[in-house]
């Protein structure tokens, strides 16, 4: 059961909307909005659009509350970044210039108060991938509060890279799957998106002739790895001149519900 209700950043629904001629109303109120950078100035605050053709501020020191300095503010370049972003807010009142202040830190604490204290493990939760490296994806499941899914979490198959399961600004239903309640680290799985084993072998028969991945040639000389399905494996002959990722045809030999095993053969 989801019990995050924080949206991450650029994630559009159910996120409230400012009303141009009634902004006082808001000031104070747990209400969260969004919208997108248009500028960072000479002294890193942020300047947002809202809508309706109304501009905000983010002050340097209300931009962030994860990432900060020892001085308490946020890295310069973490705010140049924002540009042209989406970013969540409250509104904490109005400036000289009748500008609305707004502040992102106090969405992100939040956030973590809310991991800290009713996440689960377990739970399926909103999620966008805002960066992917080598070893995982990172993706912020709300309120500017970022988790790692690592590479072997993305699909039970091997791959490579995590650019073989997703890409950036995509959005996803992502499983909790640890949080360290004090600091708010959370780790995240993105297989069960495909399947249980069960569910993806009931979608093939014996004598069937499919397509498949070559996955892990290097490692096993007593057999290829074929990806049938990311949540579904099975093992042909081996054969030294196939390559990973080479799309190949095969023939289902044996499906075994009892060992959770996938015999192939390659044409």
């Amino acid at each position: 059961m989801n019990t995050f209700q924080f949206l991450p950043e650029g994630w559009t629904e159910s996120l409230s909307n400012i009303e141009k001629d009634n902004i006082d109303k808001y000031i104070g109120c747990d209400d969260i909005f969004q919208g997108i950078v248009e500028k960072c100035d000479e002294n890193y605050n942020l300047h947002v659009q809202l809508g309706n053709n109304m501009m905000g501020i983010i002050p340097h020191e209300e931009v962030e509350a994860i990432n900060i300095e020892e001085d308490g503010l946020p890295k310069q370049n973490l705010c140049t970044g924002k540009v042209h972003k989406y970013v969540q807010f409250k509104i904490n009142g109005i400036n000289e210039q009748n500008m609305p202040i707004l502040s992102r830190k106090d969405v992100q604490e939040k956030a973590m108060e809310a991991v800290k204290n009713h996440l689960h493990v377990g739970d399926v939760v909103n999620g966008i991938v805002k960066n992917i490296t080598s070893y995982g994806a990172f993706i912020e499941i709300g309120g500017g509060v970022v988790g790692l899914a690592h590479i072997e979490d993305l699909s039970v198959a091997r791959i490579k890279t995590p650019y073989e399961r997703l890409k950036i600004g995509q959005k996803v239903n992502i499983v909790i799957k640890s949080i360290d309640r004090e600091t708010g680290k959370i780790s995240l799985s993105y297989k069960e998106n495909y399947g249980t084993w069960e569910e993806n072998a009931q979608k093939f028969k014996v004598g069937e002739k499919v397509k498949g991945i070559v996955r892990e040639t290097e490692k096993n000389k007593n057999g290829i790895f074929i990806e049938l399905l990311p949540n579904l494996v099975g093992m042909s002959e081996f054969r030294p001149d196939l390559k990973y990722g080479q799309q190949v045809d095969v023939y289902i030999k044996k499906i075994d519900y009892n060992r959770k095993k996938v015999k192939l053969f390659i044409l």
